[in-house]
């Protein structure tokens, strides 16, 4: 029942989109034009509903365990909690796929609510190219990837849900990181339909700004939030692995801050329109790369999807149509600019972050695909971790946060201010306060310090910008503070943290104890513990800090699920503003020992805060007055 239905409303909404299209043409057409853009508002909503009733019929198919439905039956089980049966439904290709059509759908109704007074032929154009992209999507679901697929004979049980995505933060990650990959499809239709439709300059920046605020709030709060998952999940024990799925998450952020930016000096100085339109571009492209990526077997990851060629090829073809039509379409009909910045501008600033954004973009693209191409033309499997990134990219933070923190002070078309003193000055306090640190730690490179010393520096030019506006009484916060705020306690604590933390890995029997440093580990006895939906063999372990004499007990888990039968590592963490203590264990086969892994990570809830931190500033914007 649910089946059918769900497949007969995928099939309507196909037809409601061509029926979009062929209007769009319509009112293109001025001899045919026959309605008005009140008519496509309420074809868009009649649309919008549609997709929404698709996706609750697929979570009543969950909620009820239809296991005659072939995406139930294989990620879900009847004694699965009912928060892991919703959550459930976008925990897998087809499902998540779904919840991404979802997300264009309502974007395009979204645009056109808003803009409904503005050109009409600029917006007409928007909404034909938005659903050019979603019958792409929609026709992927519908032949390749329907969540409504039958399994006949009806098998009484479902295999159900990998355990590593039975956690509630994998119930708002993908939503949130979907805003902002999705999202961004609305200014690559809008940036095709400025080139055809002629609106250009100012106008078609406050057209994008906040689709583009929007997308890179939701883009920033999702990574964030999927590094939580992996740090406390995962039993890697950081905030970031440079796996290769994280990365092509991270990649259309970095075009997401360049094009935030641009669309700056395109709203207020009417320059770089063709920047701000490749930038548009380039967004939604590396969004669907890195779908692609995730759902073509290609990468080895824990996140990704599925291992099926048929879906890649399929993604990959999209892609490049979609690619060969905007390239083609930006030749055909963009102007060449001629700008002449001045040397020291808020508009050369602002250029400089963007290069800044490229060449972070292109290391991390070429650290993703290489060990691709090289394991296809020299049979040869090449890993690309955490030295190769750390080598590269770090040194470029340097002069980037020096940039960030000088560039919001400077003015439009050419800085007359002298701020030489102030700089000076707090770039003294903060190698007077990295002194100290150095002096109590002694275990920092000279790249340590110095990130240490421009992390501080952007901390207090920002501070300084936050008392300077509260003297002006500019009692709302700046959005750009917070931010700026954010990104530099982020880096500022990611550099402790790095130099700072204790990892140890070790052998132990229950009963015995082990010295690491400053610690004794005590591991004092296992128990065994049946929950609904797995048992787990859980260790007490006892922390005692010999310095302060503090003492705290670790229980980390080893789960056992039968549906599907799975091995889980459990990490019990032990959380203070200060640091954390981490600790996971395993079993070594046939024998009483377990590995243990022990790690104290300095300012793991500062790292966390900061980044949350970095997406207020955006919010803030979006709801300013």
């Amino acid at each position: 029942m649910l089946s059918n239905t769900g497949n007969t409303l995928i099939f309507i909404n196909i037809i409601l989109t061509l029926s979009i299209i062929y209007f769009s043409f319509q009112f293109l057409n001025k001899e045919k034009r026959n309605f008005g853009v009140k008519k496509f508002v309420e074809l868009s909503l009649y649309q919008t509903t549609l997709s929404l009733i698709i996706f609750f019929t697929l979570i009543l198919g969950f909620v009820f365990s239809d296991f005659s439905i072939e995406n139930v039956y294989r990620n879900s089980h009847t004694l699965k909690p009912l928060f892991y049966k919703i959550t459930g439904t976008w925990g897998n290709h087809e499902g998540s796929l779904l919840l991404w059509i979802n997300v264009l759908v309502f974007f395009s109704y979204l645009f056109l609510l808003f803009n409904k007074k503005s050109n009409h032929i600029f917006l007409i154009y928007t909404l034909l190219i938005q659903n050019f992209l979603i019958l792409g999507f929609l026709l992927f679901l519908f032949v390749n990837s329907n969540p409504f697929s039958l399994v006949v004979p009806k098998p009484l049980e479902g295999l159900g849900l990998n355990p590593i995505l039975q956690d509630p933060a994998l119930a708002i990650h993908p939503p949130l990181l979907y805003v902002g990959f999705v999202g961004s499809s609305i200014y690559f239709s809008a940036a095709v339909a400025s080139l055809i439709s002629g609106l250009t300059g100012s106008e078609f920046a406050k057209k994008i700004k906040l689709w583009v605020l929007i997308s890179w709030c939701f883009q920033t709060l999702g990574i964030t939030l999927g590094s939580i998952w992996a740090y406390y999940e995962l039993g890697w024990g950081g905030f970031w692995f440079w796996d290769p799925v994280e990365n092509s998450s991270l990649m259309p952020w970095f075009v997401m801050t360049a094009l935030l930016h641009s669309v700056m000096v395109l709203e207020k100085r009417n320059m770089l329109y063709s920047w701000v339109i490749i930038l548009c571009l380039m967004t939604f492209t590396l969004s669907v790369t890195g779908t692609f990526l995730v759902r073509s077997g290609i990468l080895n990851s824990v996140h990704t999807f599925a291992n099926d060629p048929s879906r890649g090829l399929y993604i990959l073809v999209f892609l490049s149509v979609m690619i060969f039509f905007a390239i083609t379409i930006f030749i055909k009909k963009n102007k060449k600019d001629h700008y002449i910045f001045s040397g020291y501008s808020k508009e050369t600033f602002i250029l400089a972050n963007n290069w800044f954004m490229a060449f972070f973009l292109f290391t991390i693209l070429v650290g993703t695909v290489y060990p691709i191409f090289t394991e296809v033309l020299t049979q040869t499997k090449v890993s690309v971790g955490p030295p190769f990134y750390n080598i590269t990219i770090i040194p470029i933070v340097i002069p980037f946060l020096l940039l960030m923190a000088i560039a919001p002070n400077i003015s439009w078309i050419k800085d007359r201010t002298n701020n030489l003193k102030k700089i000076s000055f707090l770039i003294i306090l903060s190698i007077l306060i990295n002194s100290i640190i150095f002096h109590f730690f002694k275990s920092m490179s000279l790249i340590s310090n110095l990130i240490i010393i421009s992390s501080l520096f952007l901390i207090f030019y920002t501070l300084s910008d936050f008392f300077s506006s509260y003297k002006k009484k500019i009692y709302l916060v700046p959005s750009r503070i917070v931010s700026h705020l954010g990104f530099g306690l982020l880096i500022f604590f990611i550099g402790l943290n790095h130099n700072f933390s204790i990892e140890k890995d070790f052998n132990i029997k229950v009963g015995e104890k082990k010295s690491v440093e400053n610690f004794l580990i005590n591991f004092e006895s296992l128990n065994l513990i049946e929950k609904e939906n797995y048992k787990a063999i859980v260790g007490t372990f006892r922390v005692d800090n010999k310095k302060n004499l503090n003492s705290n007990t670790l229980s980390p888990e080893i789960r056992i699920y039968s549906q599907p039968e799975t091995l889980t590592y459990e990490a019990s963490i032990r959380t203070r503003l200060s640091h954390d203590l981490y600790l996971t264990m395993s079993n070594i086969n046939r024998t009483e020992l377990y590995n243990i892994k022990f790690q104290k990570k300095p300012f793991m809830m500062m790292i966390w805060l900061s980044a949350i931190l970095i997406s207020i500033g955006g919010f803030l914007r979006i709801f300013k007055k």
